[in-house]
């Protein structure tokens, strides 16, 4: 069945339908550029006056090309036609004698975004449903249909290269105001004035919209040196090398001001075709396969959904969990906090959240208000009695944690979801005196909420799949990607992050310097480095986790006691001003005075490379062991857990990707080497067995 459907309206302008038959979203497959010259060429036989494209999906013009289709490229060459096709269709329609205009309703990102840009004019509906965006570079390419030659001549060099670089998407508004698109209006009259445009005549050249000093950068061989200059040193900057998509974007952006047409596209096709064969992209489009799998998990259309939920705790947690609850997930939200200046204190949390994104026009003041209205408060437990899920984020206190479970259970209903963010205490034990222990279950966010992608959902073993499918999809309307665990002690993620802090602390007391054990995991691609996250997260909070690790599952996850003296001084980290680091209005530096309280004399004996290889294998090891143990399904969900909950590189696939590519004997080798002088980092058994069998986690 074909991609499009063609239809002649009385104006003898060709109405065409984009709709990719029994998928719910439009995507460009191998056969879109053969059916595209198809009905180019039946607009010219009917000598059609102009040409509409819009799409037959509710929600999406089209979400950009099939990515199963880059894994069939298994040569360069391969890629290299792909590209090539998609330019050489691209081109036919801009050489057509009659106007060809996109109507955008829903998403139009890459692929899609390069066959709007291949049209005379694009408008696009008003509505939220509608972004557009270049995103290849998240999936560690370049957009290799044009992209990177149409982009910068309608919107501007710097602008083309900040929304290519970064992968942003722009809503209706933005796009207008850009150039991106020739008008923005309501749905209900999108295809109208698409085809009024279509009626029309073909544009002349347009030239963006710039200010006046973008426009001296950009209209000159110097001024353009100097962006893409301080773009590569952006790039340099904030990659660490580890990601080669970004620099051959601005090579491609490069080449669309200061080379030839066919030299220019031929940079950006030669560009999309060696990075479609590099081990980072393949990374990258593992974890898009692996998340959009893990959407189909646990779905269930019978399951009651969520329509109201309840926080129990208004600080930093609580407010966040309102806020994403309130805004992703559109639902009304109660915090009930002991005090009224804990409610203040969650509400403002979302007002800080929202004035900034009205400031910069993300959103509009009607939107904030809505938003805020759906937040409110109680010291007790009024306006709580028809709530779905109740999500309490109190203090790590079991006798606490179970009072509010018979709280709930006397004062909402039957079917009410007890949820705990606890990051520590087993949920079986705070579900032990539970009347209805079916619908407690563990639901445990990272900080700051709002920006951390991953939950962990702890089902104990009288956790009813109805609760655990209901959590699941109310993770998922919140923005997040859930993982379900093992109720076992630290979960997954604190379980394989804190063999990974407690090893940058030991070498910290062996006389590595602060900064350097830091730079040495940032440089090996994680966000920030160990000691800097404990500042992050509090060292009382790593303090509280460490002694029922270390009960539960051994001398391994013994914390040293550098940590104690840590807390007993109060550095607690950035929210006592100072932690290993000094937080200072200015930023942060190294507090030196750390070394004296520790009793170190600073005394650096192992290089950067060293000093993460020992850190990594100590979560390599653990998560082998969550695997074997069942705290995790499987390899791409402990892969999907470490990059979305800690920042695991995510160049390298996860631990379990990045052991299977090091080779599970090399990583053994290493940690047995390591053991020789510290037991901890004897290769775990299960990791030993798979790698003398010979086998991978990925076959």
């Amino acid at each position: 069945m074909s991609v499009f459907s063609y239809e002649l309206n009385s104006h003898r302008v060709a109405i065409v339908t984009i709709d990719v038959p029994g998928e719910k979203m439009n995507t460009l497959r191998d056969s879109f550029a053969d059916e595209l010259l198809t009905i180019l060429e039946q607009g010219r036989n009917d000598d059609v006056t102009g040409m509409v494209f819009v799409s037959g999906k509710d929600d999406n013009f089209i979400a950009g090309a099939d990515i199963k289709m880059l894994d069939q490229a298994k040569t360069r060459e391969d890629a290299l036609r792909l590209s090539e096709m998609c330019q050489q269709a691209f081109f036919k329609m801009q050489k057509l004698p009659f106007p060809t205009v996109a109507a955008i309703h829903g998403a139009a990102l890459g692929g899609g975004l390069e066959f709007a840009l291949a049209c005379d004019y694009r408008v696009c509906s008003d509505d939220d449903k509608t972004k557009l965006g270049l995103p290849e570079v998240q999936l560690g390419l370049l957009p290799g249909g044009g992209g990177t030659q149409r982009l910068p001549k309608l919107v501007g060099i710097q602008k083309a290269l900040e929304w290519m670089l970064t992968g942003k998407q722009v809503r209706a508004k933005q796009a207008k105001k850009a150039g991106l698109v020739d008008d923005s209006v309501p749905h209900s009259i999108l295809l109208d004035v698409a085809i009024k445009l279509a009626r029309g005549s073909k544009p002349k050249a347009r030239k963006p919209k710039l200010d006046k000093l973008s426009q001296l950068l950009e209209s000159n061989p110097f001024g353009r040196n100097i962006i893409f200059k301080k773009a590569q040193e952006n790039v340099e900057k904030k990659t660490g090398g580890h990601y080669p998509a970004p620099l051959a974007i601005i090579k491609a952006v490069r080449a669309s001001v200061e080379l030839g047409e066919l030299k220019a596209y031929k940079t950006e096709a030669e560009g999309f075709a060696d990075l479609v064969m590099t081990e980072v992209s393949q990374s990258l489009r593992g974890i898009f396969f692996a998340t959009t799998e893990m959407k189909k998990e646990w779905q269930s259309d019978d399951a009651p959904k969520i329509n109201r939920a309840a926080v129990l705790g208004g600080g930093l947690m609580g407010g966040g969990i309102a806020h994403v609850s309130a805004v992703k997930a559109g639902v009304p939200v109660r915090i009930k906090d002991v005090a009224h200046q804990g409610i203040s204190n969650a509400l403002s949390y979302s007002y800080k959240i929202l004035s900034k994104k009205q400031k910069k026009r993300i959103l509009s003041k009607a939107e904030l208000q809505l938003a805020m209205n759906r937040i409110t408060g109680t010291t007790d437990y009024t306006g709580m009695r028809h709530t779905d899920i109740v999500i309490e984020a109190v203090f790590e206190d079991l006798a606490l944690k179970q009072s509010m479970v018979a709280d709930i259970e006397r004062e909402c209903t039957e079917q009410t979801i007890f949820a705990s963010n606890t990051s520590s205490l087993p949920i079986a034990q705070i579900a032990e005196n539970a009347a209805r222990p079916e619908n407690v279950i563990g639901l445990h966010y990272f900080s700051p909420v709002e920006k951390m992608p991953l939950v962990e959902i702890i089902p104990h073993e009288g956790t009813s799949e109805e609760t655990i499918a209901r959590t699941v999809n109310f993770a998922r309307k919140q923005g997040k990607t859930p993982i379900v665990v093992k109720d076992k002690a630290g979960f997954y993620v604190n379980r394989i992050l804190a063999p990974y802090v407690n090893e940058a602390a030991n070498l910290l007391l062996a006389g590595e310097p602060i900064e350097k054990i830091d730079q040495a995991l940032v440089e090996f691609g994680f966000p920030v480095g160990p000691l800097a996250l404990l500042d992050e997260v509090g060292v009382d909070i790593g303090s509280k986790i460490a002694p029922i690790l270390e009960k539960e599952l051994g001398d391994r996850f013994k914390a040293p006691d550098a940590f104690a003296r840590m807390i007993d001084s109060k550095r607690l980290g950035r929210k006592t001003g100072k932690g290993f680091y000094k937080y200072e209005s200015k930023g942060k530096k190294v507090d030196e005075s750390v070394y004296d309280l520790l009793g170190i004399t600073p005394a650096p004996r192992l290089n950067k490379q060293e000093i993460a290889s020992r850190c990594v294998a100590q979560m390599l090891n653990e998560a082998a062991r969550c695997l074997d143990e069942g705290i995790i399904a499987s390899a791409r969900d402990g892969d999907i857990g470490a990059i979305f909950g800690i920042g695991f590189p995510p160049f390298l696939g996860g631990p379990f990707s990045y052991m299977d590519k090091r080779g599970l004997n090399k990583v053994c080798s290493e940690l047995s080497t390591y053991a020789t002088d510290n037991a901890v980092f004897t290769p775990a058994e299960p990791l030993l067995a798979k790698a003398e069998a010979g086998e991978a986690y990925y076959s």
